[in-house]
């Protein structure tokens, strides 16, 4: 598949078939993490992929709930793979402590952003791409229901930005998509160009 086609492939979907996904395919899916941006190559970004049914299942009493009040079937249930998007930021603490990355007074730099949380977000689109490119779709939920931290027992240094679900979308739902399409906002509206 090209690129154009993979971009076009990747949307967040709200419902998956059941068939499972092998672990070859989550693995060269996975596997961008190496590809992902990280400022000053801090690697700071933590995957954990759950296949588990009895956990995903926990996971799902969390959302589902709040999602089916929300006129959504229960999705999170659904998906056959879920996987917890993390981040280490102390990461990017120590790379930027290191000799060639310190202010000119010697200490660390102000971080005017919190790279460790933008850079999550490109690894998603990267997870999100890959996932496309092997017929797969995927969608994604926050880290905002009490007790998934700790249900997902992470290290104490991982931050968790939210959880990728993915699997095999059914059948494309064409007037979903039109109707997307239709709601686009012109291209003029969201980009400025300064010649």
């Amino acid at each position: 598949m090209d690129f154009a086609e993979v971009l076009k492939a990747r949307h967040m979907v709200r419902t998956y078939r059941p068939d499972p996904v092998d672990e070859e395919t989550l693995r060269r899916i996975v596997k961008v993490i190496h590809r992902a941006p990280s400022a000053g190559f801090s690697q700071g970004h933590r995957l954990l992929v759950i296949t588990d049914a009895g956990l995903r299942g926990r996971i799902a009493d969390l959302y589902d709930p709040a999602y089916g009040g929300k006129g959504f079937p229960e999705w999170v249930r659904q998906a056959p793979v879920l996987i917890a998007l993390c981040v280490r930021e102390e990461s990017y603490h120590e790379r930027y402590r290191k000799p060639d990355k310190l202010d000119e007074d010697g200490t660390e730099i102000g971080w005017p952003v919190p790279y460790w949380w933008f850079d999550s977000g490109s690894l998603l689109v990267l997870l999100q791409l890959a996932a496309a490119n092997e017929g797969l779709a995927t969608g994604f939920f926050g880290p905002h229901e009490e007790g998934l931290f700790e249900l997902l027992d992470l290290p104490d240094d991982w931050g968790l930005a939210g959880v990728v679900t993915l699997g095999y979308a059914p059948e494309e739902d064409g007037v979903r998509r039109e109707l997307f399409r239709q709601q686009r906002l012109p291209l003029d509206e969201l980009v400025e160009w300064r010649h």
